[in-house]
């Protein structure tokens, strides 16, 4: 490790020590959100063969029809129903912010990253603002507005329950598809996705599932699920929570429908124009993984832009990774949108 390197790493250590509010949750099976009966003998075949046929019915698994209650208030905040009922009410509403632009034909719905707060990546929401481009910020299932009662984190999205990470992660793919189809019906007709950390898997799942999605703009790339949980600073808590219960290799096949990889592995993001960036020093999404990703996308068709930079996860909102992410995506998305 060079002197730059440590510096990053010791850097991304302390913002990761900076939560306190991490917990170890219990495992669950979590079969009552699949569709499945909590007393059923099997779990584990029981979670297998859904998981299978998500993947192999996955247009069919993460189709939705527009909302019918869509409404914006003063305030330019955009609500709904989510098209997946779960057990938390507050969860079911859907909040979206949206940053009016000038240019009425282009706009991006933008998808943050795991645990952000309801003003988080305003700024960037800005940046495409003062290009011309309006934004509609999506709230993820169980974030900030949509936060369970009771909870400080948004566990749900990304916990040790297999049944309801699953249902949680379809839901935010099936809310960003209403927010596409929302968009549409006001006039605009390009459409992108920018994603971050788990925005980005989100994001890249409804990029090669929504047809009137015309790019896709990422930050962090990573495979599999159930790799980045199981290897990740950030969700060791998660890990931790199902060490014991599952296998490494399970989880992946389990979680596999809300995973990039088996998309890009059926040849889906052949043909979609992406722009990809990504830390060298990422202890989060694992740079091996990335190169994983980044190489089957080569192999089955795809070709993304890519930038790798000198950072880590947390540090690429530091200056001057920041402003080098931040340019690079936004010529890319006025350009793909234009």
């Amino acid at each position: 490790m060079n002197w730059f390197e440590r510096r990053i790493r010791r850097y991304e250590h302390r913002r990761w020590a900076t939560d306190d509010n991490r917990r170890v949750q219990p495992f669950d099976w979590g079969l009552e959100h699949i569709g499945g009966d909590p007393m059923d003998p099997d779990p584990a075949g029981y979670v297998r063969k859904y998981a299978a046929w998500a993947i192999e019915n996955s247009k069919e698994w993460f189709a939705c029809e527009a909302a019918e209650d869509y409404q914006l208030d003063a305030e330019n905040v955009l609500t709904f129903t989510s098209s997946l009922p779960t057990l938390w009410p507050e969860n079911d509403t859907v909040h979206a912010r949206l940053f009016p632009g000038k240019n009425k034909d282009a706009a991006v719905l933008v998808l943050p990253n795991w645990n952000a707060k309801w003003h988080g990546q305003d700024g960037l929401c800005l940046w495409l603002q003062r290009l011309g481009i309006t934004s509609l910020k999506l709230s993820l299932p169980y974030h900030n507005r949509r936060m369970a009662k009771g909870h400080e984190r948004a566990d749900q999205l990304v916990g040790p329950n297999i049944g309801l990470t699953l249902q949680a992660n379809r839901q935010a793919v099936q809310d960003s598809r209403r927010c596409l189809r929302w968009l549409e019906s006001r006039g605009f007709s390009k459409l992108g996705i920018l994603g971050t950390s788990i925005g980005s898997s989100v994001g890249y799942i409804t990029l090669v599932h929504d047809a009137a999605l015309q790019a896709g703009g990422f930050f962090h790339v990573s495979t599999y699920f159930a790799d980045v949980v199981s290897q990740g600073m950030t969700t060791n808590h998660v890990w931790e929570g199902m060490r014991g219960h599952v296998t490494v290799d399970e989880l992946r096949e389990f979680w596999a429908p809300i995973s990039p990889m088996p998309y890009v592995e059926r040849g889906m993001g052949a043909g979609k124009n992406a722009f990809m960036v990504y830390g060298k020093y990422d202890p989060t999404f694992l740079p091996g993984l990335t190169e994983q990703m980044l190489d089957s996308l080569r192999r089955h068709g795809a070709t993304p832009k890519t930038v790798e930079l000198a950072c880590g996860h947390y540090s690429l909102e530091l200056a001057p990774f920041s402003y080098i992410a931040g340019y690079r995506m936004l010529t890319f998305l006025r350009g793909a949108l234009s």
